[in-house]
């Protein structure tokens, strides 16, 4: 599904990618964990071009894309087919629920107004929000807003859905239900790539975890491997911060 190879960019004078490269596989569930300043929301906003990487290409389904030189085609190619959920949720203030989840299938996709609510009403329903579609998001909590990001990715059919953080900006009672809700997403069969800190989460959902820190991929493989058995010291180092001692494997 994707492939990419030799990514790198720089924010001036600070190497944030250095030569990273990861595949992951049509229907497969990923995440990435690090620390902050690891490099990997750059490294996952590079796929749909919220950032520019300087150098590096991109295999996404038969296409190839040099990050470097990226056609004007190849960036809305990539856009129509990927969905991104933001950390902060990412939603127009001044549109309603319903407007919100509509607005890339009319926008982008070219889809009648019609059309459009009836997709809306539908991944809204699925994502528990369908009677909150008339609310603006300052009417809602942060967990709402992010079900309402969920569904406007969902509702674009894309091949794969990108999500930065999804939980970091909520208060923790509200984090459950969104999970929740990306769990059920992933049930479906959709690629789906996450960067977060959801150890849990993680272990229940992802088929394989990279762990990726100082810009580069220290380690990856099947969640059980890298939180029980990790292999790389920088790795036990981040783990032993967040998990047990005793419950993995030195």
């Amino acid at each position: 599904m994707i492939e990419l190879t030799g990514v790198k960019k720089s924010f001036g004078k600070q190497e944030v990618l250095k030569d990273v490269s990861i595949k992951v596989d049509d229907g497969e569930v990923v995440v990435i964990l690090g620390p902050s300043g690891s490099g990997k929301t750059t490294l996952l906003r590079s796929i749909n071009f919220l950032e520019k990487a300087d150098s590096g290409t991109m295999k996404f389904s038969d296409k190839i894309i040099n990050f470097k030189n990226p056609k004007k085609k190849d960036i809305l190619y990539m856009r129509r087919h990927t969905g991104f959920v933001f950390q902060n949720y990412g939603l127009f203030a001044h549109k309603t629920v319903l407007q919100n989840v509509m607005e890339g299938l009319v926008q982008v996709q070219k889809k009648s107004k019609h059309e459009a609510q009836q997709i809306a009403e539908e991944v809204l329903q699925n994502v528990g929000m369908l009677e909150k579609k008339d609310s603006y998001p300052s009417q809602l909590s942060g967990g709402q807003q992010q079900r309402v990001g969920i569904a406007r990715a969902v509702a674009l059919k894309p091949e794969v859905i990108l999500f930065d953080e999804p939980t970091s900006a909520l208060d923790p009672e509200l984090v459950g239900e969104t999970l929740e809700v990306i769990k059920k997403v992933a049930k479906t069969g959709i690629t789906m790539i996450v960067v977060t800190h959801e150890m849990s989460f993680a272990e229940d959902v992802a088929d394989r975890v990279i762990f990726m820190d100082g810009g580069v991929v220290v380690e990856e493989g099947k969640p059980g491997e890298i939180f029980y058995r990790p292999k790389e010291e920088r790795t036990r180092q981040f783990l032993s911060r967040i998990i047990p001692q005793d419950e993995y494997v030195i």
